[in-house]
């Protein structure tokens, strides 16, 4: 139906009706993607007394524009009329950090009408888990990527988080303010170390991470595609920062996983043996 002189409705067909609906009506703000990529790095210990240790890392990119201009923020950028935002978010994380994800899994949309100085920007915020050892390099509006080491505390609905990369040190505090299906909303209470509200994105990623690693999901996208039980339950302990008994772990794991015929080789007289995802 359109509105004639009268501003009475009259029924019309689907033709009639797109020749006369401007876009230009309505409010159309902006749409961009930001991703969270995830990988888990070993970490050597300071001297010859500290064996080395598996830490959960993001990664990061400096701003080389306004808004923001240097400082560290999460890859991203403004959806082109003509792809997805999946296609978008693929995109951006190769032209600003080349790095190629394998997968992206949706965190959830970001539509605070004050989370950009610009304007009215509402972004979509993906997980992606990176596998393969790779060197992120700055690219196009990005002079600088890096791997950056989280540590993530909670007490009390309080989160403090930390981001390290070796003499930069990123901080924010953030408050938990609702839970919808599993997106947790924070806010963020001191956070000025990373750029536009990135620093509560990152804490709803690393809390659904969380929450899908207790379910065992997820967490074999950063193993290669077969692996010990061992290196399993190391990066379930690195994500979840909870250890877990050996005997207990292969317990809860054993249906989700199956053996091999293969093992670790160059393990000495008894290598492990390696296990596949069922």
């Amino acid at each position: 139906m359109i509105s004639n002189e009268n501003g009475s409705q009259t029924n019309c067909d689907e033709e009639t009706f797109l020749s006369s609906y401007s876009m230009d009506d309505y409010d159309r703000p902006s749409v961009t993607t930001d991703i969270v990529a995830f990988k888990i790095r070993s970490v050597t210990g300071d001297t010859y007394r500290h064996n080395s240790k598996s830490t959960l890392s993001i990664l990061l990119v400096r701003r080389g524009e306004h808004p923001y201009k240097d400082m560290w923020a999460l890859p991203g950028g403004f959806l082109r009329k003509d792809e997805t935002v999946e296609e978008c978010a693929y995109r951006e994380i190769k032209e600003e950090a080349t790095v190629e994800p394998i997968s992206l899994m949706p965190v959830g949309i970001f539509s605070n009408p004050s989370r950009d100085p610009r304007g009215r920007i509402i972004s979509n915020a993906y997980l992606s888990i990176i596998c393969e050892d790779v060197v992120p390099k700055g690219g196009t509006d990005a002079i600088d990527a890096r791997w950056f080491d989280v540590l993530f505390c909670e007490d009390s609905g309080i989160c403090t988080m930390t981001l390290t990369s070796d003499d930069v040190v990123l901080k924010a505090k953030l408050k938990k303010v609702k839970t919808i299906f599993k997106k947790t909303d924070f806010e963020i209470i001191e956070g000025e170390d990373l750029a536009f509200d990135h620093a509560g994105i990152i804490g709803t990623a690393i809390t659904l991470l969380r929450d899908s690693a207790k379910d065992y999901d997820l967490i074999f996208d950063f193993l290669p595609e077969t692996f010990t039980l061992t290196a399993l339950q190391d990066v379930i302990e690195t994500i979840t920062e909870v250890s877990l008994t050996p005997a207990n772990f292969r317990r809860k794991i054993s249906e989700f996983v199956q053996e091999t015929n293969e093992y670790v080789t160059g393990a000495g007289h008894r290598p492990a043996k390696l296990f596949e995802r069922k």
